[in-house]
């Protein structure tokens, strides 16, 4: 498997493991409680392969982490019910473009 695909891996089992934090209500629902140990384990694991791969860290965890930050954003707003504004649009909008020019300068 490659890089990007274990990348892709470790974002999708993050937002699982974090979007099922907030469903567990403080560890007290047994499910997602398990699904938070299982999607975090899953993801640090398939983030140490992409570095072993080969992907500078500094890409790597950014595109994890911010890829992370807007997908349970979406997540919270479309199924949790939670606000949007603008101000968070923003935010969003610029850890996107900050990711979008670590990867550029890492290729320089």
């Amino acid at each position: 498997m490659g890089a990007y695909l274990y990348l892709a891996l470790a974002i999708a089992a993050e937002v699982t493991a974090t979007v099922s934090l907030k469903l567990s209500e403080g560890f007290t629902k047994v499910t997602p409680s398990v699904l938070v140990a299982i999607g975090y384990g899953v993801a640090f694991f398939a983030l140490s392969r992409v570095l072993k791969l080969g992907l500078p860290i500094g890409v790597a965890y950014a595109i994890w982490a911010a890829a992370g930050v807007a997908l349970v954003a979406v997540i919270g707003v479309l199924f949790l019910k939670e606000p949007l504004n603008l101000a968070m649009i923003g935010g969003l909008v610029l850890v996107i473009g900050g990711v979008v020019l670590i990867e550029v300068g890492s290729s320089q």
